[in-house]
């Protein structure tokens, strides 16, 4: 729970610790980029909360045997809800990446559309993993996940030619 309420100063170390490998131009993007990572990790909370749990619990109380009384243990309960509220508030954070992979040069938004295929296989080996075994809360983890891919390189395609241009006018002005 700690871990969840300070993710904001987690986010903002994360961003200390990367800003001075940054171009002054690329800085300027560091503030709307920090702010949106933490907004959207709290949306992947939001998310976990009232879109996945529901489901989830309702398909363990659905698959229980005609009788039996589900009754979990506390302990193994809040470890379940906490990796799952960290698993979606992480996984939320998938524009932030795509935006600072570009950004860095680290790879290009065409090679980003390119491999949109193996992407989507690898979000939902990942989804496989950070959820119960069930082909239903996989998937609503996964299809959030690749709309974020997705978002992001429409973010990162916009923010790659806004860099160009003011490239572009910093050679002109030279």
């Amino acid at each position: 729970v700690a871990l969840v309420l300070a993710m904001p100063v987690v986010l903002y170390e994360l961003w200390a610790f990367v800003a001075p490998g940054l171009y002054r131009r690329e800085k300027r993007f560091a503030r709307p980029l920090l702010a949106s990572s933490i907004f959207l990790f709290y949306c992947g909370v939001a998310f976990a909360y009232w879109v996945v749990f529901p489901v989830i619990f309702k398909f363990f109380i659905n698959t229980a045997p005609r009788g039996v009384a589900v009754m979990t243990d506390i302990t193994n309960y809040m470890d379940f809800i906490l990796m799952m509220v960290l698993s979606f508030g992480v996984a939320f954070e998938v524009p932030i990446a795509v935006v600072l992979l570009v950004m860095t040069g680290l790879i290009s938004v065409e090679k980003l559309t390119h491999i949109r295929g193996y992407v989507l296989i690898g979000i939902f080996i990942i989804a496989a993993l950070l959820t119960p075994p069930d082909m239903i809360s996989q998937t609503i983890m996964a299809v959030p996940m690749y709309l974020l891919y997705e978002g992001g390189i429409v973010f990162a395609r916009i923010v790659s030619k806004k860099s160009a241009a003011e490239k572009a006018a910093e050679e002109e002005a030279v």
